[in-house]
């Protein structure tokens, strides 16, 4: 399955539950702060956007 940065939190946990862990181990907020897209919500955990959607894809395919 393909993540894009311009995502939404919610919308990945739609496609894969399986990623929820991925979020909670950044401190991505993914019940207030679900609308925020991938690349927003990374920016405020202060990771690499690429690092996030690399270890949400890893999450969905596990």
């Amino acid at each position: 399955m393909k993540v894009s940065k311009d995502m939404t939190v919610n919308q990945v946990i739609k496609l894969s539950p399986k990623v929820i862990p991925v979020f909670n181990h950044f401190n991505i907020d993914s019940c207030c702060g679900g609308s925020d897209t991938l690349e927003e919500a990374a920016k405020k955990a202060k990771i690499d956007v690429e690092t996030l959607i690399r270890e949400l894809e890893k999450a969905m395919e596990g």
